[in-house]
């Protein structure tokens, strides 16, 4: 009973991304007195944008996850391991079926985005999920949300979906008043994907009469078409394109609101890494956890469509950053986090343990 749990985190990629942000941080600070843990990455170090200390990080140095099975097949008959984790969809689904391989391991996915939002509702995809998730012992999920698209699009039954939601990883004293210098400051950062919203945002902006900046940090396959939009709406000049920064919450500390626009989100941890600065927030209202982190008037605004934005934008709402910290501070703490990450391992290994 006082064995140590063996646990091997799996990842694509350690680029630039929520998954790899929360997966490499908990694999790194787990309770060492309970867990070893191995993090295996499929593709190449030089990718890597975030820095795991403390753990084993083996890279399989493999472009896709398909050309990487043998590879992490071997890797797993090799360590034996306990538990195996693994995040993000195409990922998930090898972990799920190559689990078949290893009866006396424990497998558990943790779920990234929301499944039935996106187009694997298609019938071969929705079959593979069906299929290859139904052989996890347990799959987290960031979000209320996320486990209600879970159990009905997929029919995967309740007792297996966890809600753990996404800590703050890195902490930073927070700003001590919102500032008042005539220019709003306005800051997005995330993918430069359709999803994102970047472009609804522009178009809100576009009728801001208030004199302000807009910071954009991210790459992406939109970056181009949002370019010519913010010429096309006179917005180009206002507007700071950052590719990537390891500095994002110096970034935050510094302005006055974060925007998003997305459809959908996961679990948001710019947003949430936001407030715990103080920074505040107006976003659109989207399935996923997003809903789960703003209170109205406190640390934000959800809104319903471009006019509400717009609206609120232009409420010259009083913001009081200790309270926009403290929303999120308790609730998301890496410690209270992590204690649930724990449990849940602990009891897939040993369903009798506290």
């Amino acid at each position: 009973m006082n064995k140590k749990i063996n646990i091997v985190f799996v990842l694509p990629s350690l680029v630039a991304g929520g998954a790899e942000r929360i997966i490499s941080f908990v694999s790194a600070n787990l309770d060492r007195e309970r867990f070893n843990s191995i993090l295996i990455i499929v593709g190449f170090e030089k990718d890597s944008k975030f820095k795991v200390e403390g753990i084993e990080v083996k890279y399989l140095n493999e472009s896709r996850v398909l050309s990487a099975i043998p590879k992490l097949y071997s890797n797993l008959k090799n360590l034996k391991p306990d538990l195996v984790v693994s995040s993000i969809f195409h990922l998930n689904i090898v972990s799920g079926a190559i689990s078949i391989f290893f009866p006396k391991t424990k497998f558990i996915a943790r779920e990234a985005t929301i499944l039935g939002s996106r187009q694997n509702k298609k019938p071969l995809i929705a079959s593979l999920v069906k299929k290859c998730y139904r052989r996890f012992d347990a799959i987290i999920c960031q979000s209320e949300d996320m486990a209600s698209d879970l159990q009905k699009n997929y029919n995967l039954k309740t007792r297996r979906l966890v809600v753990i939601n996404n800590p703050i990883t890195k902490m930073l004293p927070f700003k001590e008043k919102i500032s008042n210098d005539g220019v709003l400051k306005l800051i997005t950062v995330g993918r430069l994907e359709k999803v994102k919203g970047h472009l609804r945002l522009l178009r809100v902006l576009s009728k801001l009469e208030s004199p302000f900046s807009y910071t954009i940090i991210g790459e992406g396959s939109l970056k181009d078409e949002i370019i010519v939009e913010a010429k096309k709406l006179g917005l180009y000049e206002k507007i700071t394109f950052i590719a990537y920064t390891s500095d994002v919450l110096d970034f935050l500390l510094a302005h006055d609101l974060y925007l998003q626009g997305s459809y959908v989100e996961g679990f948001p941890n710019a947003l949430l890494e936001s407030c715990s600065t103080g920074t505040p927030v107006i976003a659109f209202e989207a399935p996923g956890g997003t809903k789960e982190i703003i209170e109205n008037g406190v640390n934000g605004f959800l809104v319903k469509d471009e006019k509400e934005f717009l609206r609120k934008l232009n409420s010259k709402h009083t913001w009081i950053s200790s309270d926009v910290r403290e929303s999120v501070i308790t609730k998301f703490s890496p410690t209270e986090i992590l204690k649930k990450y724990e449990t849940l391992f602990a009891k897939t290994i040993n369903p009798l343990s506290d």
